[in-house]
């Protein structure tokens, strides 16, 4: 291993007027665009646009809504007699790692040494990687030892990233909350203080936390990739979490109340579509577990830092994968949740959404051949302000290794991001949906797709906690 060791990244919040007075202005701006534009094409066509206008206020409604609940999004803070409870608490971290970069695996471990509050227990499952990361397991049992932190690392035939999860819990059968997170997961010095935060409600079941893309500057693609992603959570997961609704709490970094994972061992390890078994969508399974059993909620202020792909080919893989989980996550819903829960209504008006924009884009490409007009320039703004007012959302996240002019820079991909998104990805997407009975995982098959060169961390010195220190166990 050659290059640098990575610091510790840091995260925080940036939430200033400007930024909230100019997502609001960009939301009134598209409505306005939307309504001026559609009824001008009608007065160009000589056309109705009753429908049209009809098909539109729904979608505005859900906008405005929308942007009213990721704007008053804050992060669960608990009392001191909560906070007491929390603390008391044995939290287990739980790390399946398969074909990972030992650069990132290595930084990883290193950002649970750096946690404000240390987990109990970690514990690590090797699914039969090509690389058996010896080194760093010698390295990492000796410092957990010197922190007090007991783990287990094992090793064992693939088997997929579920079954290696409960191999890790069966390790800690006291746990009273399972956090999991990626094996490229680097997680802000008080990510974990901040995961468990929420679960001092005992109406929570699941906290999802918030993932940025750790090589963000690797490149147009990761930058922009980290630009869409965490957009994708703040706007979408943020309006929901007041709701407990969320419906996904990504495996980099999610806090689950033990028993939600022990009391579905059966359906989680044998989930079949269409007789297929499942080997992805692990961390959207769990999520409905929690939805069907409580609430489930983001925490804002909960930061992790994974890996994102570098390369195209590895970019839509991942993404045709995502899109296949969503599917087949999209019909649990409907079929497990009351109709009344949020994220069945929410799942509802995703689909309505999707079907509502596709019909008016079909719509005025019709009239278009048909009249041999071309639809107001208006109209086609309209997406791409709707979508910088969303995307104005990454710079509220603060890291200390990027600055607000290189953040700024990313958010000026935004146009590019939206016709990547419309051209690239939409296409994908529905492959995604008419292919999802296709349930294999897709990515690292052949090793690290990914990597971080770092110098050796045997020299890392890991933080004392007050108290016998808990022997390794392999």
């Amino acid at each position: 291993m050659s290059g640098s060791s990575p610091a510790l990244i840091t995260a925080g919040r940036r939430r200033t007027a400007a930024l909230v007075t100019a997502t609001v202005v960009l939301a009134l701006l598209a409505l306005g665009l939307t309504a001026y534009g559609t009824r001008a094409y009608s007065v160009v066509t000589e056309s109705s646009a009753t429908y049209a206008e009809w098909a539109w206020a729904p979608v505005a409604l859900i906008l405005a809504v929308q942007t009213t609940l990721y704007l008053l999004e804050r992060p669960y803070r608990a009392t001191s007699d909560q906070q007491e409870v929390l603390d008391g608490r044995h939290v287990a971290v739980l790390m399946p790692v398969f074909n990972e970069d030992d650069g990132y695996l290595r930084s990883a471990l290193r950002s649970l040494l750096a946690q404000s509050r240390l987990p109990d227990s970690v514990h690590i499952v090797d699914d039969g990687s090509e690389c058996a990361h010896r080194a760093t397991r010698r390295w990492w049992c000796r410092v957990a030892r010197d922190a007090g932190i007991a783990t287990s690392w094992q090793r064992t035939a693939n088997a997929g990233k579920r079954h290696a999860q409960v191999r890790a819990a069966s390790r800690c059968p006291e746990a009273d909350i399972f956090v999991t997170i990626d094996s490229d997961a680097h997680l802000a010095p008080d990510a974990l203080h901040e995961v468990l935060q929420p679960l001092a409600d005992p109406r929570n079941q699941v906290v999802a936390g918030v993932v940025a893309a750790h090589n963000n500057r690797n490149g147009f693609l990761s930058r922009m990739t980290d630009l869409w992603y965490v957009t994708t959570q703040l706007v979408d997961r943020s309006a929901l979490s007041p709701l407990g609704g969320v419906m996904v709490a990504s495996g980099s970094l999610a806090a689950y109340r033990a028993e939600l994972l022990r009391d579905h061992l059966h359906s989680y390890l044998g989930e079949r579509f269409f007789g297929r078994p499942v080997a992805f969508s692990d961390d959207s399974m769990l999520t409905l577990y929690g939805l069907m059993r409580g609430r489930v909620v983001q925490q804002p202020t909960a930061i992790v830092f994974s890996a994102m792909p570098e390369t195209v080919s590895h970019h839509l893989r991942q993404y045709l994968r995502w899109m296949r989980g969503s599917t087949i996550r999209a019909l649990w819903r409907i079929r497990y949740l009351p109709p009344t829960h949020p994220a069945y209504l929410a799942q509802l008006l995703r689909w309505f959404q999707q079907l509502t924009c596709t019909a008016l884009l079909i719509w005025l490409t019709l009239l278009h051949l048909h009249t041999d007009t071309h639809p107001p320039t208006s109209l086609f703004l309209v997406p791409l302000v709707i979508v910088s007012g969303q995307t104005l959302r990454y710079l509220t996240l603060t890291r200390s290794d990027q600055k607000l002019r290189s953040q700024l820079a990313t958010w000026a991909l935004t146009p590019l991001a939206l016709l990547w998104s419309w051209t690239v990805l939409r296409p994908v997407r529905w492959y995604g949906l008419l292919t999802c009975m296709r349930t294999g995982w897709g990515t690292r098959a052949d090793g690290a797709e990914v990597v971080l060169p770092i110098q050796s961390a045997d020299g890392l010195q890991a933080p004392k906690r007050t108290g016998t220190a808990v022997p390794t166990g392999g």
